[in-house]
């Protein structure tokens, strides 16, 4: 039996994969598309918008009533994660949040949905992403105590709203939660001389990188770089589409991609 999804965020660039990718999946079946009621394209063809033809499911505002759906996958903007999630919590929608930039308070506000319905939040739908997200840990584990200075630096292209990068930011707290310390957002000025306590994370931003993070370990005579590079957002659409897949009828709580990629 197909998992019908919807997807909120349908017209970024990131949605347009993940309604192109879904129409080619023969497990799943794209009910909804939902953008915010702002956005030109309201109205129109989700596959047009996508460029892979008319395929029946009209860019809307809200989530269709009476229409079954196991699960939504969030790739919008932190708006419209909450626009969409007390709709997941009151119809009990499993919710895949893959958007980043939430404040604090809204973080608090998707944990707290895990009572009512399957919630999903994470920084990166990357397989190989998670799986570094597990060497990182190992690392900053083995070279605790040692001497080693870890630095991140994360690459995205020019349009990308948030900075740092949820998933630098996720490697960051990985390695803060081993070692101890503090994050040390950029360096400007004289500041003196690194202290052992740093985190230090690094955003560049221009043309069209869809997503590089190194995690750097160095030490007076030698250094370790782990590297992730993203070559296009398919990787990352597959990775929603498999979450989905997962969540779906999944009672209410909390759940990682390492639950989903079984890490």
């Amino acid at each position: 039996m197909k998992t019908h999804i919807a997807i909120n965020g349908a017209c970024g660039r990131m949605g347009q994969r993940l309604v192109a990718l879904a129409k080619d999946d023969p497990q799943l079946h794209l009910v909804a598309a939902v953008n915010s009621a702002t956005n030109p394209l309201q109205g129109k063809d989700a596959g047009e918008v996508a460029g892979i033809g008319p395929i029946g499911v009209p860019i809307r505002y809200d989530l269709p009533i009476g229409v079954r759906i196991d699960a939504l996958i969030d790739f919008s903007a932190p708006a419209g994660t909450m626009a969409v999630l007390p709709v997941c919590v009151d119809r009990q929608i499993p919710i895949v949040v893959a958007t980043t930039g939430h404040t604090e308070e809204q973080k608090a506000e998707i944990g707290a949905a895990a009572h009512n319905t399957a919630v999903l939040y994470a920084p990166n739908m990357s397989l190989v992403v998670n799986l570094l997200f597990k060497l990182v840990r190992l690392t900053a584990e083995a070279l605790k105590g040692k001497g080693f200075d870890p630095e991140i630096v994360e690459r995205h292209h020019r349009f990308k709203k948030d900075s740092p990068s949820g998933t630098a930011t996720r490697f960051a707290e990985i390695i803060r939660d081993v070692q101890g310390g503090e994050f040390v957002h950029g360096r400007e000025g004289i500041i003196g001389a690194r202290t052992d306590t740093e985190i230090g994370i690094h955003a560049v931003r221009g043309g069209d990188n869809v997503g590089e993070h190194t995690i750097i370990f160095t030490t007076i005579g030698e250094t370790l770089e782990l590297v992730h590079k993203g070559h296009n957002r398919d990787s990352y659409a597959r990775g929603a589409l498999l979450a989905a897949k997962y969540m779906a009828n999944r009672p209410a709580g909390r759940y990682t991609m390492s639950d989903v990629l079984g890490l």
